[in-house]
């Protein structure tokens, strides 16, 4: 049996990438840690993997914004082919292929233009911003799907994550493109009583094709019934509760998606 290949990009302060990893193995499927390096110096291809994960971290410790240099490398640094790793992707994508973000893999994406991307030109179109508080959430957040037919999200209705972040906070360019957001239904996640101040309660987005998936929450902080604060209480309620975490069913369900989709 052919297994879902899950390329876990790495380096300069992310440092989810086992939890990541884990989301996958533990479905019996492969994933691969790789440092951004090795990448950008064509020793590892993004071609040889379904799907490719940013996780979360303090990428180059968030000195000038979170996730900005990290993109940066990633759209100006060319290959040996003279293509920059943001061509690579693109080609990538044409494939057919998957990416997901979480908290600083989201912040990249949308610095990358890969979010929510309506035009279609890879640029920017919305910025994660600092949180209304003015400092660093740690805390549990309940999220709501707002578009099941996006293949990460399909079946879920409500889900309880884990955020941890300083810049959450999104904002989006101009009327049009939060429109647009609204109106193609790529505000997915929303957060229900917003931690942090995002326009539109954004905890996630996707982009118009369903491929690239990305939010400010940690599914792969919650594979384990029993990473819950309150695990205890809902085990009485109910003893049947299943030993997976809710972060667990986005990934199972991506994983399914490729196997459709991409695997013969």
């Amino acid at each position: 049996m052919k297994l879902v290949k899950a390329l876990i990009i790495t380096g300069y302060g992310i440092n989810c990438e086992e939890e990541m990893a884990a989301a996958y193995r533990l479905n019996g499927e492969s994933a691969e840690i790789v440092h951004i390096n090795r990448i950008l110096s064509s020793e590892v291809s993004i071609h040889d993997y379904h799907i490719i994960n940013f996780p979360g971290g303090f990428s180059f410790g968030d000195d000038i914004a979170s996730g900005k240099v990290f993109a940066n490398k990633i759209a100006y640094r060319r290959l040996i082919t003279g293509k920059t790793l943001l061509e690579d992707i693109q080609s990538f994508l044409a494939e057919g292929k998957y990416i997901i973000g979480v908290c600083n893999g989201f912040q990249v994406l949308v610095r990358l233009g890969l979010l929510p991307n309506i035009a279609g030109k890879f640029e920017q179109e919305v910025t994660l911003m600092q949180n209304d508080s003015g400092r660093f959430i740690d805390n549990w957040c309940t999220v709501k799907a707002n578009n099941t037919a996006l293949p990460h999200l399909a079946g879920i209705t409500e889900m309880d994550l884990p955020i941890r972040h300083g810049e959450g906070k999104l904002i989006v360019r101009d009327d049009f493109i939060r429109n647009e957001i609204l109106r193609l239904k790529l505000n997915c996640l929303t957060y229900i009583g917003n931690p942090n101040g995002s326009e539109l309660d954004c905890a996630g987005l996707c982009d118009p094709s369903g491929q690239v998936f990305g939010l400010m929450p940690h599914p792969e902080a919650f594979l384990s019934f029993y990473n819950h604060p309150d695990w205890n209480k809902k085990k009485i309620l109910n003893p049947a509760h299943s030993e997976d975490g809710e972060g667990m069913q986005i990934f199972k369900n991506i994983i399914n998606e490729i196997k459709i989709k991409l695997i013969n």
